[in-house]
C-alpha cells in the first residue's frame, strides 16, 4: 500500500494529465494547463523518489524552476497568440500566414 501512495497515485495523476492533453485540442489555454498538471505530477514523483533515497532536493527545486520557465514561456505565447489573432483556438491559427 505504500509503495502505491508513493509511486502510482503520481503515475495515475501523470496518465490523467495525458489524458487530458491529448482529448482537450481545441484551446491552448487548456493544453498548457494539462501540461503544468503533467510537470507538478512528475515534480511530486521526483520528489518522492529523491525522499526515499535520502537525496538532496536540489535537483527538484531546479527541475521546479525550470517548470516555472517553461510555464512562463506558454504564457507569453498564448498572449502573443491572443494579440494575433483574437482568440485562442487553433482553427484559427495558421502556421503559414505571414
Amino acid at each position: 500500500m505504500f509503495m502505491f501512495i508513493n509511486f502510482g497515485l503520481p503515475s495515475i495523476f501523470f496518465m490523467m494529465g495525458m489524458f487530458i492533453f491529448v482529448s482537450n485540442r481545441k484551446h491552448l489555454l487548456s493544453m498548457l494547463l494539462s501540461l503544468e498538471y503533467m510537470v507538478l505530477s512528475l515534480f511530486l514523483l521526483l520528489f518522492i523518489f529523491l525522499n526515499l533515497l535520502n537525496y538532496e532536493n536540489f535537483f527538484s527545486m531546479m527541475f521546479l524552476t525550470f517548470s516555472v520557465c517553461e510555464g512562463a514561456l506558454g504564457l507569453s505565447i498564448l498572449v502573443s497568440m491572443i494579440r494575433t489573432h483574437g482568440n485562442d483556438y487553433f482553427q484559427s491559427f495558421n502556421i503559414l500566414q505571414c
